[in-house]
């Protein structure tokens, strides 16, 4: 008889990344996941991913609603364009659970490299 672990299943470990990705609540297991510097490889750059993402949106997010409350003419196009920037961040990451699903690489130009390069640097 054999004794496996349960927690061993691809399926579970392939659900646990779709947590990794979902839009701001996938940072903090993201976070832990690097500061533990324990998972596979694939788990590892997923979670960079997701905290690239994360904050990447935070900071656009902050600097945009920060203009609109210091200026009086451009609030109306500011706070569009941090709607904007939490909606593409929602696709985004929509869009990376979706290629997760369909068992595909996660991959994005230039946010990758970036989180790769300083992430990776840093927490890894």
């Amino acid at each position: 008889m054999k004794n496996t672990d349960p927690l061993e299943n691809p399926d579970l470990d392939r659900a646990s990344l779709f947590v990794l990705m979902i839009p701001v609540i996938g940072f903090f297991p993201s976070l832990w996941t690097l500061y533990r510097r324990q998972g596979s490889p694939e788990r590892k750059a997923i979670s960079r991913l997701a905290i690239a993402l994360a904050v990447s949106w935070l900071l656009g997010h902050i600097l945009l609603e920060a203009g609109a409350i210091s200026t009086e003419s451009w609030t109306l196009p500011l706070l569009l364009m941090s709607s904007l920037l939490t909606t593409s961040y929602f696709i985004v990451a929509l869009g990376l659970m979706v290629r997760l699903w369909k068992r595909q690489p996660l991959w994005l130009p230039g946010i990758s490299r970036v989180a790769e390069q300083l992430i990776g640097k840093h927490l890894s």
